[in-house]
């Protein structure tokens, strides 16, 4: 029996724009593969300069090590006595002080601009046409133009960081730095250092003055990656520095104003968190003034084939490997599967197939998949998420009910349920639910 294969269009190409963020279509012939593939792309051209940060620094050693050499060798300044020479001596030290922070603010800079270039050549397109998707995409293009602080939701892997960085590229922002901090890898007493910087001698270690995340974002955005992990104490001094624009460094005592732009993401119940005591009411809603949303992979299986061909493409490339079909059997298979670490497990097991494929024919190993399943289903993870569907499914019934079909306005379903109409739409679409039998009917 002859293998069935979904083929690859041979005239694929990424093309190339100066806008920040984007989307692009490549029509495919519609007999053998995708109809259409959309993506939002963000701009890889950098807008600082690596090699004028490391000059830059270089000049500030020279600098530097020129003080230390007149000010400890044999020689020294020729500062008078008396108070002009203490004045003189202390002016010199506050400035050797001043250029250590600079040459660290600027190697900070160059590592944080490195760390860009190689994440954004990683993760440069969010690749889907589904309407899940879509109604996600749609919210980001508006609020990325305006300088609001946005809380993203989702489960692992949905992409939350490839959001935030979609959002900052499109906005007035885009030249300045995207600084991104996972709040859940750092230490817990460590994370206020981390997020706010410290002054020299703060604790023990402390050698010398260090910037926070926030002072080197200025004018452009911080990402807030598990924003839901952060200590009770650092949560206060997060809440201040959202409403006054002020940080304090650890063991300083003078506010410092940051121009700084908020991304926040969690992929926890916030408001069930506020329920519970473990998350702050005031901070959640200085963090959710525009909530987005993050589909699951398993609301958008239209967009597998097209991630399919896109992670191909990529990892194929990097292997040397010419990869020209998808076996039929195999597209079915990733299609049918639940995805629960989402993208980011798609994406793994497309690595893994590629690095394996021997053929111009990709195919995947059916018991990676299998095996994760029935691993899932006896730790009952699948069974509560169709509990848990069933239940929704349930809810948003009776609102509709309730509302005679009408999904917005005042007296619609979105409306009762206090949930955006662009989330409603989706998860209507993704429980099968046929809104217009609760339409109300026409009186005769």
């Amino acid at each position: 029996m002859a293998t069935q294969t979904v083929a690859f269009p041979s005239d694929h190409q990424h093309e190339r724009d100066l806008g920040v963020v984007r989307r692009s279509y490549s029509t495919h012939d519609r007999s053998d593969g995708p109809e259409r593939h959309n993506k939002l792309r963000t701009n890889q051209t950098c807008l600082h300069d690596p090699e004028k940060i490391i000059g830059i620094s270089a000049a500030v050693k020279i600098v530097l090590d020129f003080i230390r050499t007149a000010k400890l060798g044999e020689f020294a300044l020729p500062f008078w006595n008396g108070a002009e020479h203490l004045e003189a001596r202390a002016a010199l030290e506050s400035a050797v002080e001043e250029l250590e922070l600079l040459r660290e603010q600027l190697y900070r800079e160059n590592l944080t601009l490195r760390d860009e270039v190689d994440r954004v050549s990683m993760f440069e397109e969010i690749v889907g046409t589904s309407p899940a998707l879509q109604a996600a995409l749609s919210r980001v293009v508006k609020v990325a133009v305006t300088d609001s602080t946005v809380l993203i939701s989702g489960e692992t892997g949905t992409g939350k960081e490839l959001v935030a960085r979609a959002i900052h590229r499109r906005s007035n922002r885009a030249s300045r730095a995207f600084v991104s901090v996972n709040c859940a890898a750092i230490p817990r007493d460590l994370i206020a250092s981390e997020l706010f910087g410290h002054e020299k001698g703060a604790f023990t270690g402390a050698m010398q003055r260090r910037l926070g995340r926030f002072e080197l974002a200025e004018g452009g955005t911080i990402f807030l990656d598990e924003v839901g992990e952060l200590s009770a104490d650092t949560q206060v001094a997060l809440l201040r520095v959202i409403q006054e624009r002020e940080i304090e460094r650890v063991g300083g005592r003078q506010p410092i104003h940051v121009d700084v732009r908020v991304i926040a993401a969690t992929n926890r119940d916030l408001k069930a968190a506020v329920a519970n005591g473990t998350f702050r009411e005031d901070l959640y809603y200085r963090l959710n003034v525009f909530p987005l949303e993050m589909p699951p992979l398993r609301e958008r299986r239209a967009d597998i084939p097209l991630l399919v061909e896109y992670f191909i493409d990529r990892y194929s490339r990097n292997a040397g490997k010419n990869i020209r079909s998808v076996d039929k059997k195999t597209l079915q298979l990733l299609q049918s599967y639940p995805w629960p670490g989402n993208i980011r497990e798609l994406q793994n097991i497309i690595e893994r197939s590629v690095i394996l494929c021997e053929t111009e024919i990709f195919t995947v190993d059916e018991s990676w998949l299998s095996q994760q399943s029935q691993y899932e289903k006896s730790g009952g993870k699948l069974r509560l998420s169709q509990a848990l569907a069933a239940e929704e499914k349930g809810v948003i019934e009776e609102a509709l009910r309730e509302s005679e079909g009408r999904v917005f306005g005042p007296s619609g379903a979105a409306a009762k349920l206090g949930i955006a109409r662009s989330t409603l739409e989706s998860k209507i679409q993704s429980l099968n639910i046929n809104k217009k039998s609760y339409k109300a009917k026409p009186r005769s």
